[in-house]
């Protein structure tokens, strides 16, 4: 196969050809791997061959060996680490030769594939020369191959875990990568690339920052490099900083007031991408900060190993000034532009978060800016006033903020209207929805807004959704917070005379030509669902009167004709917003007698028009559809058995979409719902869902967090079909027991910690669902064999102490379930099991209402099982 022509084909203009030579290359990888990725590398290696086609060979290399999904990635991993070890050989050589090619596309291609080789063979011990030569390569070539080299490096790191690579390899690789960034190094292409080596390094850096001299030396190259002629090779090096700040936060002490010095002078003089990177310096120190603060509390025992250096704090007085500096750089356009990021943001950002890390120490040192700058002629000064109000309302005490809140409210709604600035009023409209979200509601002793001024904020808010689509969106978001802080009001709520007037501008801001524009339909939503959803009793017959309204535009939807894509991505997304608000409007009603008895006149062509909605097969509008089902499912209750037949055909796509996986997630959770609105009617559907379900357990393509809401919901159903479970029962059970054995331990990152604690909550809810499902029937027995391994499970998550409260929970529930159903059967093997009688006393002095109350009806249910 001539693969120049087919690779120069792929990137053809004409669709034709392009798809023709896309099913050749295609077919070829089917036939023959090791011929066709031999022929890529020898592509990308071929110094005789067009860019574009070395590139597209590179990249299509890259592509074999990765993928997003997981299972994908398992699949080719394998498959390269089953091939000739002949044609790897030959692959990774002309990989390596490839680096030294003066073409810097095809350097930088084979840079990324080499690192995608390694993040496969180091992992299983083969290719153990790679570092050795890549490290020979830095010290000798010509400056293009030494940059690619450290290129490689770099993406090296990133590919594999620090654990792969012995100390002995990481002190080498630092020190080239060091080398290469000292300003002996006279190539600045050397430098960058060694520079943003080493950002991709410090994870493996561990024992060099534990040892103080390697560490002075690390942080002073890095130190040196932020002050590098080159702007790209400067904010490398912040980037380092930034890096460093989270990864060696304690080791940071003894160079902080120079990292100060720096970051100073570049937000004050440097570009901004640079000037960006310095101020995450400290954004960055703060989230530590607020991570250990909210941790471990205000006190630090000596033995505690993670300590607080206030480093925030110490830096206070120099530091807020330097912040509130930049919020005077805007940009003229910014509130228009949705992905905008300059100075003045980051700073706004930053100052935010020390303020959540600092509390009541920041006001006096912002409110004097704020004073001087609020009713200045000058625009910018009014809107960095405003924007530094704003970013410090989160963080100090309601008891220092409010006195200032009630002197800047009236001042801030006049803004909103009269201001003749856009880019005030956007920010104005933003502050006050800050100061509804943290400073009012049920929580805060001293109200803020009061008979007298409710109305004002009402019709300012209103008049405010007339104005540009940016400032509108921020009204919207305003009136969101203003709703939610009424949540817990009591009977009647102090905007029920304005709740009509507040629908209706609503409606009409998603009606407006320009609601398309900064987000503005979905916030007017958001806001409407957030106004019914706070709303009481008294304003139900109001909420009633939106069903008709909401339906006819959700039926408008339907009624499109033929339509670009692009006008049916807005269609959909249209009808998402639609059916979220539906969603929100049958929980309101359904939650009480009379509303719900009123609302049932509308259930049937409501559960048409999202029969509909499914038929224009959209994932996005699936997923808010079926929500609304679920909760229409659980207002109708067992009479929503004559929608099954019809909708049943929708849930089983939706359990079959692997693809979306929250699709699929969302539907198991509307599975949930259904059991328990059907109860016992849910018996003839229960042999397609729990196949379906079974299925998805055992396969690997499924994303792995669907799997949690799979197990809970088998005990949604066993719980509600009771003894008619049986026939599913060993499968499921096994299904259990083998993921029971997958997550007694945990290891690994907060974000696998949590998973596992999520599936381990899954698995207990299903066990819980099984024994009551079970209980007083003549079946009980089925469950003997299963006890001791469930009893196994729970003494291993005691035994591993590191359960969370949600799990903990939901295990005492389990060992109360286990003695409740089977009796004397229990009650012999949990005096038997290892740690059942600590892990209850545990529970009940607990200070955890939940646990407790748990673990007090365990403790009768075993007390009752075991006096048998």
């Amino acid at each position: 196969m001539e693969v120049t022509q087919v690779l120069l084909n792929a990137q053809s203009i004409d669709g034709a050809v392009r798809k023709n030579a896309e099913e050749s290359l295609k077919q070829f990888q089917e036939q023959n791997l090791p011929g066709f990725l031999l022929s890529l590398s020898g592509e990308l290696a071929n110094e005789e061959k067009p860019v574009d086609t070395r590139k597209l060979a590179g990249l299509i290399l890259k592509n074999a060996l990765d993928a997003k999904e997981q299972y994908r990635k398992f699949e080719l991993v394998q498959r390269w680490l089953l091939l000739d070890s002949n044609a790897k050989s030959q692959i990774k050589a002309c990989l390596l030769k490839t680096l030294s090619s003066p073409v810097y596309d095809a350097r930088s291609t084979a840079s990324q594939v080499i690192a995608k080789v390694a993040g496969i063979e180091l992992p299983q011990k083969q290719w153990p020369e790679l570092i050795g030569s890549l490290l020979s390569n830095v010290h000798q070539l010509p400056p293009h191959a030494k940059q690619a080299t450290l290129e490689t490096l770099g993406y090296l790191c990133e590919e594999v875990s620090p654990d792969v690579i012995d100390q002995d390899q990481v002190n080498k690789i630092l020190t080239a990568v060091v080398q290469g960034m000292s300003a002996s190094e006279g190539n600045t292409d050397v430098r960058l690339a060694a520079t943003r080596a080493l950002y991709n390094a410090l994870g493996f850096a561990q024992a060099n920052f534990s040892n103080d001299m390697e560490r002075d030396y690390l942080m002073r190259v890095v130190c040196e490099a932020t002050l590098s002629p080159e702007v790209k090779i400067r904010q490398a090096a912040f980037e380092c900083l930034v890096s460093i700040s989270s990864t060696y936060y304690e080791k940071l002490a003894p160079y902080i007031q120079d990292i100060f010095n720096i970051t100073a002078k570049a937000v004050k003089e440097d570009e901004e991408p640079v000037a960006l990177q310095a101020i995450e310096f400290w954004s960055s120190i703060c989230d530590e900060e607020i991570d250990i603060l909210e941790e471990y509390g205000g006190d630090f025992t000596g033995d505690s190993d993670v300590s607080c250096f206030y480093f925030i704090k110490q830096a206070l007085p120099a530091l807020v000034p330097m912040l509130l500096e930049t919020l005077l750089k805007q940009e003229e356009d910014q509130d228009q532009d949705e992905g905008a990021w300059n100075i003045a943001m980051a700073g706004g950002t930053c100052l935010g978060l020390v303020a959540r890390t600092v509390g009541d120490d920041i006001v006096p040192l912002v409110v004097p800016f704020i004073e001087e700058n609020i009713t200045k002629p000058d625009w910018r000064q009014r809107e960095a006033a405003t924007y530094a109000f704003g970013s410090i309302l989160e963080g100090p005490s309601p008891e220092k903020l409010i006195p200032l809140v009630n002197v800047a409210l009236t001042f801030m709604l006049n803004a909103l209207t009269k201001d003749p600035n856009s880019h005030v009023k956007d920010t104005t409209a933003w502050t006050l929805g800050r100061i509804f979200e943290f400073l009012h509601g049920s929580l805060v002793d001293t109200p803020i807004i009061n008979q007298a001024n409710c109305q004002q904020i009402v019709t300012v808010l209103l008049q405010s959704m007339r104005d540009t689509p940016n400032v509108a969106e921020k009204a919207c978001g305003a009136l969101y917070f203003l709703a939610q802080g009424y949540e817990e009001v009591g009977p009647s709520s102090p905007l029920t005379p304005f709740f009509q007037e507040i629908v209706q501008s609503l409606l009409t801001v998603t009606h407006r030509e320009d609601a398309g524009e900064s987000r503005l339909r979905t916030a007017a939503y958001e806001a409407l669902n957030e106004v019914v959803r706070c709303s009481t009793d008294e304003t139900a017959p109001l909420v009633l009167q939106l069903v008709p309204v909401v339906m006819l535009e959700l039926h408008n939807t339907l009624e499109g004709q033929k339509m670009s894509s692009d006008e049916r991505e807005k269609q959909s997304e249209l009808q998402g917003l639609l059916c979220g608000c539906l969603q929100v409007i049958i929980q309101k009603l359904g939650s009480s007698e009379p509303s719900k008895h009123a609302f049932m006149q509308y259930a049937d062509q409501i559960m048409g028009l999202f029969l509909r909605v499914f038929a224009c097969r959209s994932a996005t509008v699936h997923e808010e559809a079926m929500l609304a089902i679920g909760a229409l499912a659980y207002a109708t209750g067992p009479d929503f058995v004559k929608y099954m037949p019809e909708f049943y055909r929708y849930l089983e796509m939706g359990l079959q979409n692997f693809e979306e996986y929250q699709v699929c997630a969302v539907t198991v959770g509307v599975v949930g719902d259904i059991s328990r609105a059907l109860e016992e009617k849910i018996i003839p559907f229960c042999d397609g869902i729990m196949t379906q379900l079974l299925k998805n357990l055992s396969s690997n393509q499924l994303h792995r967090s669907v799997k949690p809401p799979i197990f809970s919901c088998f005990g949604d159903i066993a719980l509600v079909v009771g003894e008619y479970f049986e026939k599913y029962l060993m499968w499921a059970m096994s299904a259990l027991q083998s993921a029971a054995d997958l997550c007694t331990h945990t290891a690994g990152d907060d974000e696998l910690i949590e998973y596992t604690n999520s599936l381990r909550n899954g698995i207990l809810e299903a066990y819980s669902g099984i024994c009551q499902g079970f209980k007083n029937s003549p079946k009980t027995q089925l469950l003997i064999p299963y006890a001791p391994h469930i009893l196994q499970f729970l003494d291993s998550l005691y035994m591993e102490k590191d359960m969370d409260d949600v799990v903990m929970k939901t295990a005492i529930g389990v060992l109360g379930d286990l003695a409740d159903t089977l009796g004397s059967h229990a009650g012999s093997l949990i005096q038997q099991s290892v740690s059942s009688k600590d892990f209850l006393n545990e529970c009940l002095s607990s200070e955890d209402v939940m646990i407790k109350e748990s673990a007090e009806w365990a403790k009768l249910a075993i007390s009752r099982a075991i006096s048998v």
